[in-house]
This record gives structure tokens, C-alpha cells and sequence, in this order.
């Protein structure tokens, strides 16, 4: 809570506008509500007009500040749909397949946001994870300059001695199930840029592993000691500040104690504040077992490396987190260039 506070509080000197394609789900529309309520700028619902204020009826959620846009009705759907047919070309995709592709309230969502019609993209909160990323992966695409798209989960303990003030990024945790040793050093290097952006801190990055400093020996601990390597040389090529260490297990990572007996020279051991994690399966089940048994706050799957702001919400996720996520990604967007710089090369077409 004392993290949200302080991005709300940051957000409201730069309010943006966030679309929502889920646009009758309660807990959508609760966040919506909260996030007008909040100064924090303008939500965009998707869906049948009707519907959607049915829906809030039914909750006593009132739709003032809040855009309503039924994609079948929208006076844009002609030129995203043309826009939409050019991307997708290459697969032979004609007029009305694209069409029926352009009244899915997610791409209709997605290509609102590559056309910088809005700041940033929440969705996922009763769709799977697939639903939500293959219209973002198809129409916004990965930044300029970057190779890898990922995400993290902010985590936020009440135990203050982890992390930032309680306060640990983790990655990835929903996109790459075997991330590469380029992959790998990407998505640590990404991560550290949330952290710096959102804390104002300087990133302490853990490549978290069964082993530390080769307490063990296997091929996977070899990958992580590579991308390990490789984010230290990325991050000093974009002058980044920010400390990495690798292989290190979990614990020598986060406990001041422990570090002290395994890595006493280390700069992130013991004080990491990002936690980069070998594999999906490590990511997913570590961040739900921080999120249910620690009683963490959680925000995420917020998405990594794509050309503009968006996250990936968990379907388990309550109109608190909701809310949450859709004011980091509101925060990221003041500054997503300077995270990843555009490419003229890449700016969007106008629109006919």
C-alpha cells in the first residue's frame, strides 16, 4: 500500500489515459471508477455501451470521467481494421478476417495504444494470459533496440527489511517459459529499469539459481552465470547504474545474515531488490507463493520490452490490484522513452 500510495501521488501530477478492454468485468470497473476518482486520468472502457453501464448499474459504480467505446460502433474501426490488414500481411490476412479481429475489445485495445489513442493497456483480468499478450505481440510489438519481450510482478511484503522498503521486483513471471542466456540477461536488465523508474533507487539484481557462486554444477547454473556476465556488459553500454550478481540461491540474495557468511564483497547479495528468475515455472510458482502465503500486494504481469506501456493483470487479481497495476503503467508512460528510446523508422502510420 505505501508503494501504490506513492505512484498515485506521482501519477496524479501527470494524468494519462488507460484502456480497459474488459469493460463489464466488476473488478474493471471498480479500478476504472477509482482511477477517475483519483485524478489519475482517463479510463477507457471496451464494450456494448449498454452492457457496460448495466454492469455498473448493478454495482452501484458510477461512470462519470469514465469513455465508453463499443468497437463495432467506433468511428476508427475502418482505419484499424486497413491498419491491422497491413501488420498482418505477411500471414494473409485480408479485410474480414480482419474485421472480426478488429471487434475483439483486446485488439481493438492494442492497436488504441500503438496508435498512442491512449497511454497504456490493462486486460487479462477473466482471460488467460494468451489472450491478452498475442494482440500486443501482433500490433505493438517489441521497442526499438530490443530483442526480448518480458514481465515482472512488483511485490510489496510488510516485512520492510526485504527489498526497497518491502518493495522486490521479480522476473519473468508470465511471457518466456525457457528464456535464452541473451533472453535472461534482457529481462534482468529490463527489470532494473522498472525499478529505477518507479523507486527512484539504484537496482540491485539477483540471477537467482540453486546455486551460489558455484556451489553446485550444472548447465543451467552455467546459463545464469552467462547472462549474468551479459546484463553487466548491457546495462555499462547504456551507462545504466545498477549492480548485478549471479548465481546466487534466493536466500543469500535477500538475507542480510546469510549474504554476510556467503558473499560478504557482494553488492547485491543480501540487499537485492530485483529477483531474476531462471524459468517461468520458478517465476509463476515463487511470485504466487509470495502473493498468498507472505499475504503480498501484487501488481503484474506488468510487460517488459514492448514498444508502449501495457500489463497482463492475473485473473485472481481484485479491483485493488487492478487499480495498482493501471497507475504503474500510467507512471511508466510519462517516461517510456527514455526506457526505450523510438526508432523513426518505427513510429506508427497515421491514420487514414
Amino acid at each position: 500500500m505505501r508503494f501504490i500510495a506513492r505512484i498515485i501521488e506521482k501519477l496524479q501530477r501527470h494524468p494519462k489515459r488507460v484502456v480497459f478492454p474488459e469493460g463489464t468485468e466488476p473488478r474493471v470497473l471498480q479500478a476504472a471508477r477509482q482511477f477517475y476518482s483519483l485524478r489519475l486520468g482517463t479510463p477507457v472502457l471496451l464494450g456494448d455501451r449498454t452492457q457496460v453501464k448495466q454492469a455498473a448499474a448493478a454495482l452501484n459504480v458510477s461512470l462519470e470521467g469514465v469513455r465508453i467505446i463499443n468497437p463495432g460502433e467506433s468511428e476508427d474501426q475502418p482505419a484499424f481494421i486497413k491498419r491491422y490488414e497491413l501488420l498482418r500481411r505477411y500471414k494473409g490476412v485480408e479485410e474480414k478476417e480482419a474485421r472480426e479481429t478488429m471487434l475483439n475489445p483486446n485488439y481493438y485495445g492494442a492497436m488504441m495504444l500503438a496508435m498512442h489513442q491512449v497511454d497504456g493497456f490493462i486486460s487479462g483480468a477473466n482471460q488467460s494470459s494468451g489472450s491478452v499478450l498475442r494482440p500486443l505481440f501482433q500490433i505493438v510489438k517489441v521497442a526499438p533496440e530490443t530483442t526480448t519481450a518480458s514481465s515482472c510482478m512488483v511485490m510489496e511484503v510488510e516485512d520492510t527489511r526485504f527489498g526497497t522498503d518491502g518493495v522486490l521486483f521479480m522476473g519473468d513471471c508470465g511471457v518466456i517459459p525457457e528464456p535464452t542466456v541473451q533472453q535472461l540477461a534482457e529481462i534482468a536488465v529490463s527489470t532494473a529499469q522498472l525499478a529505477n523508474q518507479l523507486l527512484g533507487v539504484r537496482p540491485r539484481v539477483a540471477l537467482l539459481s540453486y546455486s551460489t557462486k558455484g556451489s553446485a554444477t550444472h548447465p543451467s547454473i552455467g546459463k545464469v552465470q552467462a547472462a549474468t556476465a551479459l546484463a553487466q556488459k548491457i546495462a555499462h553500454d547504456k551507462r545504466m547504474e545498477a549492480d548485478f550478481d549471479g548465481e546466487l540461491q534466493v536466500d543469500a540474495a535477500l538475507v542480510p545474515e546469510i549474504a554476510a557468511r556467503k558473499l560478504p564483497e557482494s553488492q547485491v547479495a543480501g540487499r537485492a531488490n530485483v529477483l531474476i528468475f531462471p524459468d517461468l515455472n520458478a517465476g509463476n510458482i515463487a511470485s504466487k507463493l509470495i502473493q498468498h502465503v507472505a499475504k503480498a500486494h501484487a501488481y503484474g504481469q506488468i510487460l517488459l520490452g514492448l514498444d508502449r506501456p501495457a500489463a497482463d493483470v492475473s485473473r485472481g487479481a481484485n479491483a485493488h490490484d487492478v487499480l495498482g497495476v493501471a497507475a504503474i503503467v500510467g507512471l511508466q508512460s510519462i517516461a517510456y522513452k527514455e526506457l526505450y528510446p523510438p526508432d523513426k523508422a518505427q513510429v506508427p502510420l497515421p491514420l487514414q
